[in-house]
């Protein structure tokens, strides 16, 4: 089984992205919500590395994460941090729904 180290990598910066809004601005929300979501990344990577087929939580934390920070890009047109986060969850949700059209169906 092949690991997810891209979907381990995107966890990675969404955990250190809160990391990081918490240092800089103080906040816990973005602390908080960092961890979280970087958490369920790395679980929803963990379980499309054990079964490829496993990726909705994957996709339910991407695509809430493009969702949610997309919003916030277009009210506050600033690319840090959420037009990065914006960027980085869509490209995964692309990665993801691409892998599932493009993988063999077992019938």
């Amino acid at each position: 089984m092949a690991v997810d180290w891209i979907g381990f990598s995107y966890a990675t910066l969404v955990a250190v992205g809160g990391i990081v809004g918490y240092v800089k601005a103080g906040s816990i929300t973005s602390l908080g919500a960092g961890l979280l979501f970087g958490l369920l990344a790395a679980v929803g990577a963990y379980l499309a590395s054990q079964n490829p087929k496993n990726v909705w939580l994957s996709l339910g934390t991407s695509g809430t994460l493009a969702a949610v920070m997309g919003l916030r890009f277009l009210s506050s047109w600033k690319f840090m941090p959420a037009g990065l986060m914006t960027l980085a969850s869509g490209l995964m949700v692309a990665k993801i729904i691409t892998g599932m059209l493009t993988r063999p169906h077992s019938s």
